[in-house]
């Protein structure tokens, strides 16, 4: 019964709000209509209809889902000072953090499936119903992984969330297990995803053993980045309390993790360029043109720009408490990993192909529009969940 009544009392708090709320929930549906017509289209047509052949096989979608798995994974870095090491300031928040993970899975599964031409056969990875290929595919690792990840995300915020509606102290014996057991499933799932294109010997560009490091530092940037932006925007229309001490310590965290992130890309050109190999190709591509082709060189000095930007900011951050200069900072790097990862990663792995052919992909119409439906699909589970958070944080929602 009390199960029930959380169930019904946050369905409510979800559907009752103010204009903004009812404004800003709307916009967010509009995109998701526009983009099931945009996937409906990509269905009806296949994938021809996206920029996407064989010679670049990966493009926007599996970028927007590797950079997502990002996301999903900086939530440890406010699990580890919240549960781990007690910081107060984080452990008041951390629920709206591991939400935040739930969402950015949900969105990278969605990626997943916009990317399959026929999702139809999705069922042939799924336990008992196909066949996983254990312990051979990395595919199928990785579809363990996330999954157990977003069940983990799943059961810690809503156990939490469910002892706060009914007034109840946590059993800490029965949920410690599951959060300290969610610190290295965290680590997993970048490990996991950087794994799919790490061991591909007829793609050099991925074929790097420092790969999954990059990948770590690079999401303990990002993630961060956007949690701490989205905070603020909750702080403003909300009347939650989330602390400046909170979005500093995150700061300092991502300043660590972008100084990481740049000395492996120096290391990464460093050996692409002095061993000057036939595998030199791919990076000549993205870094400074191939043959005449040069689609992403603006993109890929545009995120090194931004990046090396941002890491001076949060250096001058040690001194200066500045929220504007954060968020400064926050996009920033959100922008430039989002290109690193992205159309700085996955593109040139394709070019030049196996034959030495040279595809330009940019995306297509589709791919865009798609992908904007997606990412507004968890920007409207994100704002639900947190919706109920808020109040039962603030204890505007308690079991009567």
């Amino acid at each position: 019964m009390k199960l029930f009544n959380f169930i019904c009392d946050a369905t409510r708090e979800v559907i009752k709000g103010g204009p903004l709320y009812y404004s800003w929930m709307a916009f967010l549906l509009l995109v998701m209509i526009f983009a099931a017509n945009s996937y409906g289209y990509q269905l009806e047509h296949g994938l021809l209809v996206t920029n996407m052949r064989d010679q670049v096989s990966w493009g926007l979608y599996i970028a927007n889902f590797t950079f997502m798995v990002g996301v999903a994974a900086a939530a440890v870095l406010l699990v580890i000072p919240a549960y781990i090491y007690d910081f107060q300031a984080i452990k008041e928040i951390v629920i709206l953090g591991e939400l935040m993970a739930f969402t950015a899975i949900i969105m990278c599964l969605a990626f997943i499936m916009v990317d399959l031409g026929r999702p139809d056969r999705f069922w042939h990875i799924l336990p008992g119903l196909g066949i996983l290929n254990l312990p051979f595919s990395m595919l199928s690792w990785d579809f363990i992984v996330l999954n157990g990840y977003l069940v983990l995300n799943m059961l810690i915020p809503f156990y939490l969330l469910y002892t706060g509606y009914i007034g109840q102290e946590p059993n800490k014996k029965w949920i410690m297990p599951f959060i300290i057991l969610s610190i290295p499933w965290a680590i997993s799932i970048h490990t996991v995803t950087a794994f799919l294109y790490n061991p591909l010997p007829g793609r050099p560009f991925w074929n790097t053993a420092i790969l999954a490091p990059r990948f770590l530092a690079s999401a303990f940037c990002s993630g961060p980045a956007i949690i701490v932006l989205v905070f603020q925007i909750i702080r403003r229309f909300s009347n939650i309390k989330i602390q400046d001490a909170a979005l500093f310590k995150l700061a300092e965290m991502m300043a660590y993790a972008m100084f990481f992130n740049l000395f492996l890309l120096v290391a990464e050109l460093f050996k692409e360029y002095y061993s000057a190999t036939v595998h030199l190709a791919p990076m000549q591509y993205l870094m400074q043109g191939l043959h005449g082709h040069n689609a992403l060189v603006p993109w890929i000095w545009t995120a090194i720009t931004l990046n090396v930007s941002a890491f001076v900011i949060f250096l001058l951050l040690r001194n200066i408490r500045n929220l504007k200069l954060l968020n400064i900072g926050c996009v920033m790097i959100i922008i430039g990993v989002w290109i690193e990862k992205g159309m700085g990663l996955i593109v040139p792995g394709f070019v030049p192909d196996t034959l030495g052919e040279i595809y330009e992909y940019l995306p297509s119409s589709t791919e865009v529009m798609v992908s904007l439906g997606i990412l507004a699909l968890g920007a409207f589970i994100y704002t639900t969940l947190a919706k109920v958070a808020i109040a039962i944080d603030t204890g505007r929602l308690r079991r009567q």
